[in-house]
């Protein structure tokens, strides 16, 4: 891959001086936007890694590309206690976003204007990298992901996404229309906006190009024509091309960051009758087989969106698998960002009106149907909101809520109620709304 043309880097640069990018009002708060807090936290890829909650007091949180900073603002709301620092090219970026973190009150903030392949010149080590809509304007992925890597603690999590080839295929040919229209090379902002819009709505509705990216309600914002049709320096990639750069690079796929989205089975009528050549296919392929099969049938996602760290050895036992004793020692926490007030009383609630208690309709993200408990189920849980608790003391207030069995009208023992907490726990800690953690 060749080194980027420094025109093209100053045409970055000016398209993002003249108009940051997000265009967030400053005073505009994240705080209950739980969906993206659940993402931008790093409590959520370090718990699919180690099987473990980690405390974000004191931890070091790298904001790559950070533009305006609503995403070191969320990346600050989302980890309490953490340090935030922001690079990106664009000087009138980098002031957005030290205005944006002031203004809400977070003072252990850093910001510089630098490239994602200098980065180990501000001298840190980082807990978690987010690389979020910046790495498929660089002019070298293999670059960017070792530069990003020099500078990840042993532990540390990197968030990275590139544009998808294939669903993005469309909006490639009409920036390459725009270039060889010239448009691309015109430095007024609004006049580039301008030609773009009147030159896709003097197509025809019917013509390839107009109904595979005309089509989005958002057509007429300036915003949306300048990161779309008219991005500098935008790549495409592919589920192949993003595994080779992390191999080259040395690191390895936690998960999709919105991997419930990404079941392979999840396309198929009847995923329990395939025919029989793809059965056998499928039982037999790869994590990056399954994700490239996917967008090979269905590219829907804009984003390769992905958490990836350091090469492990050391296998995680899942939850479903643990012994006897892992339970006897085990403690339950809540996911941050389903432990707020609103939550615990939406609770109460139903706990006092015998409604069932809809767990997911606060971070969706993690299941495609809605995720509910019974209100007495939902009761014993009640203390999760309070701190961390033991899984044996769960059991004993399940013990409390059920003494009988509803059949033999026998007392529930505790070994039953171990038993039944633990089914609750297993289903609920797939959705990452409970953390199971055991001493060994």
């Amino acid at each position: 891959m060749q080194n980027q043309d420094p025109k093209l880097l100053e045409k970055i640069r000016q398209q993002f001086d003249s108009a940051p990018y997000p265009r967030i009002p400053l005073e505009h708060s994240p705080k209950t936007d739980y969906e993206l807090l659940f993402i931008h936290n790093l409590v959520t890829p370090y718990y699919l890694k180690y099987q473990k909650v980690i405390n974000t007091e004191g931890k070091v949180i790298l904001d790559a590309g950070c533009g305006s900073g609503y995403k070191s603002l969320m990346l600050a709301e989302a980890n309490p206690g953490a340090k935030i620092v922001g690079i990106d090219i664009s000087e009138q970026s980098i002031e957005l976003a030290r205005q944006r973190l002031k203004f809400h009150g977070f003072d252990n903030t850093e910001f510089y204007v630098l490239p994602i392949e200098n980065l180990p010149e501000i001298g840190y080590e980082f807990d978690y990298i987010n690389a979020d809509e910046v790495l498929y304007l660089c002019p070298n992925l293999f670059n960017a992901m070792q530069g990003i890597k020099q500078v990840l603690k042993p532990q540390g999590i990197i968030r990275a996404n590139v544009h998808s080839l294939y669903q993005r295929v469309g909006y490639f040919r009409a920036q390459s229309l725009f270039k060889l229209m010239g448009v691309m090379d015109e430095t007024s902002q609004e006049l580039k906006v301008e030609i773009a819009r009147e030159t896709i709505e003097s197509i025809k509705d019917e013509v390839v190009l107009k109904t595979q990216t005309w089509n989005s309600p958002d057509y007429k914002n300036d915003e949306w024509l300048l990161v779309n049709y008219l991005l500098q320096g935008d790549k495409g990639y592919t589920i192949p091309e993003v595994f080779a750069v992390l191999k080259a690079t040395d690191l390895q796929l936690i998960s999709m960051v919105k991997w419930r989205q990404w079941q392979l089975l999840d396309l198929f009528k009847d995923p329990d009758n395939l025919p029989a050549f793809l059965a056998l296919s499928l039982s037999e392929i790869s994590i990056e087989e399954q994700l490239h099969l996917f967008e090979l049938i269905n590219p829907v996602h804009r984003l390769l969106d992905f958490w990836c760290g350091h090469c492990e050895q050391e296998l995680i036992l899942p939850v479903s698998e643990w012994a006897e004793v892992d339970w006897q020692t085990a403690r339950v926490d809540l996911h941050p960002q389903l432990r707020t007030t609103q939550a615990k009383a939406d609770l109460i609630e139903c706990i006092q009106t015998h409604r069932p208690y809809e767990i997911s309709q606060y971070v969706k993200l993690p299941t495609r149907i809605p995720i509910t408990l019974e209100s007495s189920r939902a009761a014993c849980l009640l203390p999760l909101w309070d701190g961390k608790q033991t899984v044996i003391s769960l059991a004993e207030r399940w013990q409390q809520i059920y003494p009988l069995d509803p059949i033999t009208l026998e007392p529930i023992t505790v070994q039953r109620a171990l038993q039944q907490i633990k089914e609750v726990l297993i289903t609920l800690d797939a959705f990452l709304y409970v953390l199971l953690e055991h001493s060994g």
